[in-house]
This record gives structure tokens, sequence and C-alpha cells, in this order.
């Protein structure tokens, strides 16, 4: 029984790539600004030899580090949760996912109304903590739903809870998924609930809900679970790949209640891949260019690593990596970052050692297929 555990550190991008300019993105490094915080502490990864990647030379390395790493490019064209976590599972993305920097276009807007009944606020690139004290008098006032986006591919509805019941807001959320197709297939449909007494006093809830578009080629995930196998996900994974080549999931809270959570289904008995995305540093910290608040989460989770690695049976991987940057020191923009991702690997079977930079996230997604022993339909090439 070969399990490998994937974890994604949502946004831990760790040095701008070649063409970061096109992106605006010149000169972020995620990693870089969260090290200069009071609270940045990774020993634990530092001791599988995280410092020693490529172009980590801010840091302090090891001589005998226990893990295999790699810095790994991004050959996708685009900076996104979708496109990033789609490359992780071998599917390389030639064209981005469209975005609305305008806000969407109006027969968009009247297609949706139409649909599903509700009126339309704001329609603009917009911080999701601010839209809703904004528009949310408003919109409890009408009715009318805020829609919004960012510089991802996303077409967000926020609405208030006792204002839109949570089951008519998501059945708005699938109705905008199935409309929002071709060139105007945007990467994520999210469902931003929240509540508040007014007078611009709203919060955000926990029930957020992302309705993805289903990946175009083949995954990681639908070749184990071709080959009998078990994928497991932990957090917004299967939200992210639409509940494709999933076997079995469960969302989460935010980073704590993600990593209690792995603990926990280590526990498990499955022959295959546990997939798990901890979200908080991009969600809460990274776009609100938090860097103390970044560098405590990331603290968090190398303060729990132990418990981690010390759940793993003979024969489990574990992997550690990310899916773009968010450089909160980046003040310029609070949006993501075309960042290089780092990828740290470790097992009793895995010999450890610096792979150097690696061509592509797809090489992720081979290694686990090689592992399990299946041949991967896609471009990607093995780690062990």
């Amino acid at each position: 029984m070969k399990r490998v555990f994937l974890i994604v550190l949502d946004s831990f991008g760790i040095g701008e790539l070649p063409d970061a300019a096109d992106y605006g993105d010149k000169g972020t490094n995620t990693l870089k600004s969260i090290s200069k915080s009071k609270f940045f502490n990774m020993k634990n990864m530092k001791e599988m030899g995280f410092n020693n990647i490529d172009g980590i030379d801010f840091l302090e390395g090891v001589d005998n580090p226990t893990a295999t790493v790699a810095r790994l490019k991004e050959v996708s064209k685009g900076k996104d949760t979708t496109i990033g976590h789609w490359e992780i599972a071998g599917v390389q993305s030639e064209r981005p996912l469209p975005t609305y920097p305008d806000g969407f276009p109006k027969e968009v807007l009247d297609e949706f109304t139409k649909l599903t009944g509700h009126g339309v606020l704001c329609n603009k690139p917009y911080s999701g903590t601010v839209v809703i004290n904004e528009y949310g008098d408003e919109h409890v006032k009408t009715g009318d739903v805020i829609v919004y986006t960012s510089a991802d591919s996303v077409f967000q509805i926020a609405a208030h809870e006792d204002v839109v019941p949570l089951e008519e807001l998501y059945d708005m959320c699938r109705k905008a998924r199935k409309m929002l197709v071709g060139e105007h297939g945007v990467g994520r449909v999210i469902a931003r609930p929240f509540v508040g007494e007014g007078n611009g006093n709203y919060t955000r809830t926990s029930h957020r809900h992302d309705f993805s578009i289903e990946p175009p080629k083949v995954t990681m995930l639908d070749q184990l679970k071709a080959a009998g196998k078990d994928v497991l996900a932990i957090g917004k994974i299967n939200d992210i790949f639409a509940g494709k080549g999933i076997t079995e999931y469960v969302y989460t809270s935010g980073n704590p209640d993600g990593i209690d959570r792995t603990i926990e289904w280590m526990d498990k008995d499955f022959d295959g891949l546990c997939f798990i995305n901890l979200v908080d540093t991009d969600m809460l910290y990274g776009h609100r260019n938090d860097v103390d608040g970044y560098a405590k989460a990331i603290a968090y989770f190398d303060e729990k690593l132990p418990e981690i690695v010390a759940k793993l049976r003979d024969d489990d991987i574990l992997m550690i990596t990310a899916d773009h940057g968010c450089d909160p020191g980046y003040t310029v923009s609070t949006d993501h970052s075309r960042e290089h991702v780092f990828f740290v690997m470790y097992g009793k079977n895995v010999e450890p050692k610096n792979l150097g930079t690696r061509d592509t996230f797809a090489d992720i997604a081979a290694t686990v297929l090689d592992y399990h022993g299946i041949t991967p339909e896609f471009d990607g090439k093995s780690m062990l």
C-alpha cells in the first residue's frame, strides 16, 4: 500500500519567474518578504533542505538535508489557483483563463439576471472584504447581488446570508457556472456569503464555495482513479478540480483545521494520493499584504510538520509545494505574483538530493504516478 501526501501551501512562491515582468510582477518574492518578519520560523523545513533550493541565497542552508528538494518553473500561462493546481496535476495551459479588468460584459450580466432573477451591483475587480462593506447596504436594501472579480479568472457572487439563503446562492453559482463557458469560461465561480448588521459593517463567513471549470485534459487524479487508486482531497482541492478524479473529500475552515484533518486522515488505510490545500497564506495574508500574518501561518505549519512526519508509514511519501506566489511585501498590488515554487519530498525510501530547477510543476504529477507504477499521459518527468 503506497500513500502519497501532497500538501500545497497556497501562494508560497520563492522568487520571480523569468517572465514575471509580463505579469507586472518584476521583483516579487513571497519567501523573501516574509523572511524579514520577526515571526518567520521554518526550522523543520530548513532541516529538510528547503533553504538549499536554487535562488534561496538569503537564508542559511544545511549540510545534510533529509529530503529531496527542487525549484519548479510554471510553463502554463497565468498565475492563479486553478492554473497552478492543474499544472501540479499534469495539465499545462497554453492560454490563460479569461480575466475582466473592466468588469464583465453587459450580455454576460443580462444573461445572469435572466437565469437567477437577481440584479447586479459593482461588476468591477475588488477586494472581497472591501466590496461587501461598500455595496452591502445597497444589496440588503434591493436584493441585487454583488458580482465582482479580481486579477484572477473568477466570477464572484457576494450575498448576505439573511437576504439570499446559502442554497439559493449556491444554485445561483451553479447557473453561472453553466453559463460561463467558451470565451467566458472563467476558472472559478465563487459564492461569497457574508453577515452583518449594516452600515458597512459586514464580514465574510466560512461558507464560501468554489465552482470550477473542469480541467481540459487528463490529470494525475484521473489516471490514479482509473487505475483503481484512492484520491483523497482536503480543503478546496475538490472544488479546484470540479470533483473530477476525486474519490473522497472534505472541506476545511482554514489552515489549522486543514492540518488537523491531514494528521487525522493519515490514520486511514488507502492506496493512492491525499491532496491537501492550505489556503490561509493566500486568502488571509497574501492578498491583504499582511507580511507578519503570512509568516505566522508558515511558522505554524512548520511547527506542526513533525506531527505529520511522525505519522508517515514506511512506504509513504510526503510532498510539499505551492501553486503560485502572492508576495505580501509587494505593495504595488494585492494580486497573485508570477513566481517559482518550491518542492520538498520526504520519506524513508526517498534519497535526499537537490534536483536544481525543474521545467514544470507537472513533474510533481509524473512523480506521483511513477511511484504508483502508472505512465503519465502528459508532459512531466518523475523526480524519483
